[in-house]
């Protein structure tokens, strides 16, 4: 049934054209031409509804294709229309149809002259005003939509670097930017739509008032007079038949382009900011001033000052009467000053994000709290990335702080804080921009970048500059999704571990059975985890994790150990995030004397604690950074790949300086994978290995 539905509905487009192109050649009779010019302005009036309900632009992203189809049936009515005044004329005012005979008898009186007069005004209201308008404004949207498209895709790409949306979310916006694009510079052609009808509605009344003055007198014997009165007069009623349809088309055109996007409809949109009292008291007053004057009408304008007041009298006491209803009944019992409560003492929360009064507005649900909003995606997509459910972060105002300052605490540590300016926009220069800015310059918390607080309607020219433009309350939620990744092991304890258990009990219990409680208690297991986080191997694949685990367990207890013992199983799971299936892994390796040097150590100290001197440990650094520059500045990601029994004491130094290299053991990289040696730490120094 749907399928047939489907069908019909696609058939239905084609079928109408078919129709228009017979109504425009095959003559029809009167009583049809009439449900047709019914149709047409029932069709107008029906699009000029859904454009002033639309509560974007795009939520009538038909519009232009509509406008088109709309147009094409108006003149092909004009077409059928022309036909049968030019041949019926002469047979009087009802030979064209009952439509065309109202409109050129009621509304005009049967007056030609003043029916000329009644088009011309339309003409210049559609063409001059309405049109011109639309047209002006269609261009300049498209224009400046089209400039800040680049910008927009960079923004959702950084939204989705950052973690604020998903990659679902951000296909969506980028085909929403990409329709938004379409559909302004459809726009800006479909104006020239409607303005070419409003010209060929004027062809059009000529051609038949001229027609009509030859045809009566040639063909029918009519004087001039007669023929004047029957063809003037049926040409001006089907000019005004056709030009009230397409003046409903030209204002829907001006409400689309002139919309900006909001949550309520033009009306909702016109109600909410024209319903205040400020608005309408001074209103009242003036016209009150007025309608005292003399020689004025006293009683029209006085009774308007008295609906303007009363208006604002009204909206007075609504804007009065929710505060009247947020007082509680019946007051609390207030608190015993005397007593102490673990809730002073204590805060259960791992995560807290605590603002200044100057920030409460991000957060006022009133206003709907986008802080809130991108912290929630900011959990969501770290809990995907990382394998487990991010702890909740709690927003909390302080009054010590700073009024645009925030603090990010994580287990009671302040891990970042930073200044924002919730009016304005961060644009971060990311190597592309030209230009500079004028305002407040900055530092981007999380990368550290050259940034400026800019005005918000400076916003499109940075972005069309070059510039990354973001709000206050993405910086923030940028700066935590950051500062959570790179504090991924304090959030994980016994109780996500067992949650991941659970889940895992699910589809292999007997795997979780010979786990924990034995061989490896929660506590052990959970140390085991805060490792694989701590080198950036998120737990998403735990049931691979927890094999390993499971087999290491039988060999040692130690959580250092399992660790170092399960890495090579999970091989292919760190290499993936450093490059592609076929693409070769790029490495950097140790020069084997100074390998050397540092295995006898490693086996000397079989706690592989202090194996490196700290002089030969600061020349590796040295040298590491030295060849690692390159690469960094290119943005292309490298492992160092070192001996097994030297792998953990590398980790330990390299960490301090490059935190976000990957120190493997050669176990870890699986034979049939390519490798590029891109340099060799210790062979240009020799030095090192002294």
């Amino acid at each position: 049934m749907n399928k047939l539905l489907a069908s019909g509905r696609g058939a239905a487009l084609p079928l109408a054209i078919l129709l228009l192109v017979v109504v425009m050649v095959v003559p029809i009779p009167a009583f049809l031409l009439d449900i047709f010019f019914v149709a047409n302005i029932a069709i107008s009036l029906a699009v000029l509804m859904v454009s002033l309900n639309a509560q974007k632009p795009l939520d009538f992203s038909s519009f232009p294709t509509v406008l088109l189809f709309a147009t094409l049936f108006r003149l092909g009515l004009n077409v059928a229309s022309t036909r049968i005044v030019l041949v019926h004329g002469h047979e009087g005012e009802s030979a064209a149809g009952h439509v065309i005979e109202a409109f050129g008898t009621f509304l005009i009186g049967g007056d030609y002259v003043v029916g000329i007069f009644v088009f011309a005004i339309l003409m210049i209201i559609n063409l001059i005003v309405v049109t011109k308008g639309a047209s002006r404004v269609s261009e300049v949207s498209a224009r400046f939509t089209l400039d800040a498209l680049p910008g927009k895709q960079m923004a959702i790409d950084a939204d989705l670097n950052a973690g604020l949306i998903t990659p679902d979310d951000a296909k969506k916006r980028r085909v929403e930017v990409a329709t938004e694009a379409d559909f302004y510079g459809s726009m800006d052609g479909s104006s020239k739509f409607v303005k070419g009808d409003a010209v060929a509605a004027m062809l059009i009344l000529a051609a038949n008032v001229v027609g009509g003055l030859i045809l009566g007198p040639v063909s029918h014997g009519m004087t001039i007079a007669a023929a004047a009165k029957s063809y003037i007069l049926l040409a001006i009623g089907d000019a005004l038949v056709a030009q009230l349809p397409s003046l409903m088309l030209s204002i829907a055109a001006a409400a689309i382009v002139t919309r900006v996007s909001s949550d309520k409809d033009l009306a909702g949109q016109i109600g909410g900011q024209f319903g205040s009292p400020r608005t309408w008291t001074p209103v009242a007053v003036i016209l009150g001033l007025l309608g005292l004057l003399p020689g004025m009408p006293h009683l029209v304008i006085l009774t308007a000052a008295g609906i303007a007041g009363f208006a604002a009298w009204k909206l007075r006491q609504i804007e009065r009467r929710p505060l009247v209803e947020a007082t509680p009944a019946v007051a609390e019992e207030p608190a015993d000053p005397s007593k102490i409560g673990w809730d002073e003492v204590t805060d259960g929360m791992q995560v807290n994000f605590d603002i200044g009064y100057g920030l409460v507005p991000l957060v006022d649900p009133r206003r709907g709290a986008p802080l809130m909003g991108r912290i929630t995606g900011v959990r969501r997509q770290l809990s995907r990335e990382l394998g487990f459910v991010v702890p909740q972060c709690r927003v909390r105002d302080d009054i010590n702080l700073a009024p645009y300052t925030y603090r990010i605490l994580i287990n009671g540590v302040v891990l970042g804080e930073d200044q924002v300016s919730p009016d304005e926009m961060l644009a971060l220069d990311t190597g592309q921009a030209y230009g500079s800015l004028s305002g407040k310059k900055a530092k981007d918390p999380t990368f550290g970048l050259d940034a400026t607080w800019i005005p918000s309607g400076d916003a499109d020219a940075a972005t069309g500059a070059g510039f990354l433009v973001v709000d206050a309350g993405t910086v923030m939620a940028t700066h935590l999704n950051h500062l959570l990744g790179a504090n991924a092991t304090d959030l994980l304890g016994p109780d996500e571990v067992q949650s991941l258990l659970d889940g895992l009990k699910e589809r292999a219990a007997q795997l979780v059975a010979s786990l924990t409680p034995n061989p490896l208690p929660l506590t052990t297991l959970t140390q085991v985890l805060k490792g694989l986080l701590a080198e950036n191997i998120p737990l998403k694949e735990f049931r691979r994790i927890a094999q390993a685990i499971a087999v290491a367990a039988t060999r040692s207890a130690d959580a250092e150990e399992i660790v170092e013992l399960i890495r090579p199983e999970l091989g292919p799971l760190i290499i993936q995030k450093l490059c592609g299936v076929r693409e070769p892994l790029r490495v950097m390796t140790l020069d084997g004397q100074l390998e050397g040097l540092l295995g006898q150590a490693a086996r000397a100290d079989q706690s592989r604690r202090h194996v490196i001197e700290p002089d030969l440990g600061r020349r590796i650094v040295d040298a590491l950074q030295e060849a690692a520059q390159p690469l960094i500045a290119e943005a292309k990601p490298f492992a160092l790949v070192v001996q097994p029994a030297i792998r953990l004491a590398i980790r330990k130094l390299v960490k301090t300086v490059l935190p976000d290299t990957p120190v493997l053991s050669f176990f870890e990289v699986p034979e049939e994978k390519a490798v590029e040696v891109v340099a060799v730490i210790g062979q240009q120094h020799q030095a090192l290995a002294a």
